[in-house]
């Protein structure tokens, strides 16, 4: 079970996750060895993944975001999908799509050739549908769990609303 302390850990592990441990045991009230302590505990639990880098796309030269709706005849293709350096995320989709891919490339002439080449000649691949970015408002994978925290706090068995 997430506290509203671990939740507050994660809410600032996510925004920045070189925040110190000192920093962090300042803005929760805690000691910097509890903190450690808590987020070896979120690690062991697998509810921290990782620590990644947020890299610009552009600065090496991957400035369009594209999403392929692909169908197969069967199941079992993400492997070969995963595999692809361009696709950044696959994920396996309700309805007639079989899988939804999120892909990074160069320019469409880039787009065409990983189309071409690396995911319609994957033998299940029956088709494709793709969609172009133009302009991206928001991508994050920051989730709201401050705002939960405190949303479950408030909806408590035997508390007042």
């Amino acid at each position: 079970m997430i506290d509203a302390i671990d939740s507050k850990i994660l809410t600032i592990l996510q925004k920045d996750a070189r925040t110190s441990n000192a920093e962090i045991a300042r803005s929760v009230g805690l000691a910097p060895s509890a903190v450690l302590e808590r987020v070896r505990k979120l690690e062991e639990k697998g509810v921290i993944r990782g620590y990644h880098m947020d890299i610009d796309p552009r600065m090496f030269d991957y400035s369009l975001t594209a999403f392929v709706a692909v169908r197969t005849s069967g199941c079992g293709e993400e492997p070969h999908l995963v595999a692809i350096p361009e696709v950044l995320e696959v994920h396996d989709v309700a309805g007639e799509d079989s899988y939804l891919l999120k892909v990074r490339v160069k320019d469409a002439e880039h787009l065409g050739r990983l189309l071409r080449e690396k995911i319609k000649p994957i033998a299940a691949v029956t088709g494709t549908r793709t969609t172009v970015v133009l302009k991206t408002f928001k991508e994050t994978t920051q989730l709201p769990i401050g705002e939960q925290a405190a949303k479950d706090k408030k909806t408590k068995p035997g508390k007042k609303k």
